[in-house]
């Protein structure tokens, strides 16, 4: 029985993993699709901003 009880942490992974794989490629698009986008490029238009806010308020040297 110790064969049963090495294969079993395996396969558990295995099947998380795959049911992991199967929700990812399933959220992709769909109704959702244009407000995830809409919210990623707001964070990377703030983070951008803000760079540039610190770069404008350091002293040129």
């Amino acid at each position: 029985m110790d064969y049963v009880s090495a294969l079993v942490p395996p396969f558990a992974m295995a099947a998380f993993f795959i049911a992991l794989i199967v929700v990812i490629v399933k959220s992709q698009g769909g109704a959702n699709k244009a407000k995830e986008d809409a919210a990623v490029d707001a964070v990377l238009a703030r983070a951008e901003a803000t760079q540039q806010a610190q770069a404008q308020a350091q002293p040129q040297k």
